[in-house]
């Protein structure tokens, strides 16, 4: 079953789920904690000191107070030196252990979304572009670290700090300490402003660098393409506007927040003037000494930094916010559906469409119209016809990367549905048109998967069958040799034989080749389909062409046009009856004379 999150409907909702990822870090917690609460405890100790200071120097000049004098010329410095040290120690405790829980945060995020990845049904990624998932997973988890790691740092060092600073001034005259309190609405006011400002800014900047992402995502893949259509000009353009666009919401995100820190710094230095004022008036300084009223007003003067950092933290905290709730959002997607329980080790094979309608997620064309189709356990069946007309939708059905609404698909004569998405996938291999190899070795990319333990003599075996050893052999490092993103150091055919070569060594007992020699020259087609027919052999076999004579041995060969099929039978059945398939048939060979 699909685990259900409750989602958050408000800052402090998405910043209580954000914390639980730190649940697990709270020893360093508590260290991080005891660090900013030393360095937060030195800061009246400095004003305390300046106390200190005056007092010893407006002593009277009696020889007694000579005597204690000569004593503080030691005890100060050694005070100083003393009070910088713990603060030393302190902020590399805080600072330390904070970071130590912001990178696994990041960490736990990130394998976190990386495993919903795999989760995700294929309608998500159809519908959402790839460089806007990576965006996610690595600008925004970028930014939710500042939320976390920066803003609680600010806010313990700092916070402390204020509460220490404003504590030694009620201690030192608590009638000229409580006019601090009056400026707090007003900080409260701005601040609040300036949230709402900074989540709006945040949220743009996101959307922004998705688009910078997709932009340099499709330019490069498509490098090619760009080079040979002029689209240079083109892509510099889109790239431009997502650029600027990104650049001009984070400029006026620097704007709301270079106004947010002078306007309140302005009310503090307003406070601070006040107070002194107030406190140079002799009814309410007269039990002051020099160095309280001092020691005072320094300590008054120390609050304007850690308030002003403070309120910059709102800022990072927006930031991290709206990245989270990004971020959240992307892992409360749903599920691929796998409510079933039967486990099938191995499948004889036998597939059965029973009226199976079906159109994509968000779309009310249909793609298959009310489908019947039998194909008997090792049997093969063609799916020819016009692009666009259902035949990969049909293929993309049985291993389930789409569910079928209505109607039904039987496996083995039990619902699709009713098998484990996992028992059941294991019992399938897939050559797709459009070939997906990894950044790893040939021997990875093969033996891949559940594969992983296959022994060199397998894929051996498994690359000569697909007419691929003959090129792997002459490579410089055999099967050790990487093939590149996306297999580009291969050509369209090496690639393709790779594939091929996976599914054969899968060895499983329903195959699903989708274009599987669309990239192959000639002779190689006519090796790889002889690896094929041999491959195919007693194995339920979907095979998607183009090209009729690479599934003219077919047992059966349906002609799918508008989601319906509209005749089926063998080659030979089929051209006798004169129709839609002998007239395609007609129609290639006739090119092909041409």
């Amino acid at each position: 079953m699909e685990k259900q999150v409750s989602k958050p409907t408000s800052d402090i909702g998405i910043y209580l789920r954000l914390l639980r990822y730190t649940k697990s870090s709270w020893p360093y917690f508590i260290l991080s904690f005891i660090g900013y609460l030393l360095y937060g405890a030195m800061e009246p100790t400095l004003a305390y000191l300046l106390q200190l200071i005056v007092d010893t120097l407006e002593s009277p000049g009696s020889e007694g107070a000579r005597s204690n004098l000569t004593e503080d010329r030691i005890f100060i410095p050694l005070f100083i030196l003393g009070i910088f040290v713990i603060r030393g120690i302190g902020t590399f405790f805080g600072s330390y252990f904070m970071a130590l829980i912001g990178t696994k945060l990041v960490f736990d995020l990130r394998v976190d979304m990386f495993n919903k990845l795999s989760e995700l049904p294929s309608s998500y990624f159809h519908g959402e572009s790839s460089g806007r998932i990576l965006s996610k997973l690595t600008f925004n988890t970028e930014q939710v670290i500042g939320s976390v790691t920066q803003a609680v740092r600010v806010l313990l060092r700092e916070g402390l700090t204020v509460i220490g600073l404003f504590g030694f001034m009620l201690y030192t005259n608590w009638r000229l300490s409580l006019f601090f309190i009056l400026i707090i609405p007003f900080i409260a006011v701005i601040v609040g402003y300036a949230s709402k400002r900074f989540r709006k800014l945040s949220k743009r900047i996101q959307n922004a660098m998705g688009g910078i992402t997709d932009v340099a995502s499709e330019a490069i893949k498509g490098q090619e393409v760009v080079k040979i259509f002029g689209g240079k000009t083109y892509e510099r353009k889109r790239f431009y506007d997502a650029a600027y666009s990104n650049r001009r919401s984070q400029l006026k995100m620097e704007l709301t927040k270079s106004l947010n820190v002078p306007i309140i710094q302005f009310i503090v230095a307003t406070a601070l003037a006040t107070i002194i004022w107030l406190a140079l008036d002799p009814d309410i300084s007269e039990n002051m000494t020099a160095g309280h009223f001092v020691a005072f007003i320094g300590a008054a003067g120390m609050l304007s930094k850690p308030l002003r950092q403070l309120t910059e933290i709102n800022s990072i905290l927006q930031k991290g916010l709206a990245a989270a709730q990004s971020i959240f959002e992307f892992l409360d997607e749903k599920s691929e559906k796998d409510q079933g329980e039967i486990q099938a080790k191995s499948l004889q094979g036998e597939l059965v469409f029973e009226k199976v309608s079906f159109a994509y997620p968000n779309t009310d064309k249909l793609i298959l119209d009310k489908v019947n189709l039998v194909l008997p356990a090792g049997k093969t069946l063609a799916l020819v016809g016009r692009s666009g007309g259902g035949k990969s939708t049909i293929a993309n059905l049985v291993p389930r990367f789409y569910d079928i609404e209505e109607g039904a698909l039987r496996v083995d004569g039990i619902n699709a549905k009713d098998y484990g998405l996992d028992d059941l996938r294991r019992n399938i291999a897939l050559v797709n048109q459009k070939i997906v190899l990894f950044n790893g070795s040939v021997r990875e990319n093969i033996a891949y998967g559940h594969l992983a333990e296959a022994s060199d003599e397998d894929i051996i075996a498994a690359a000569k069958a697909a007419n691929a050893w003959d090129f792997i052999e002459k490579l410089e490092q055999g099967l050790d040799t990487q093939v590149g993103e996306d297999g580009t150091l291969f050509s369209g055919g090496q690639r393709q034989r790779i594939a091929i070569a996976r599914a054969i060594l899968k060895d499983a007992s329903i195959l699903i080749l989708d274009e599987a020699t669309s990239a192959l020259d000639s002779e190689s087609e006519r090796a790889i389909q002889q690896a094929l027919n041999s491959l195919m052999k007693d194995r339920t076999t979907i095979a998607i062409a183009h090209r009729l004579s690479t599934i003219e041995k077919a047992d059966i060969i349906a002609v799918i046009d508008q989601g319906q099929i509209i005749e089926q039978g063998s080659h030979d059945e089929l051209l006798a009856r004169g129709g839609a398939y002998a007239n395609l048939h007609a129609q290639q060979f006739n090119d092909v004379d041409g």
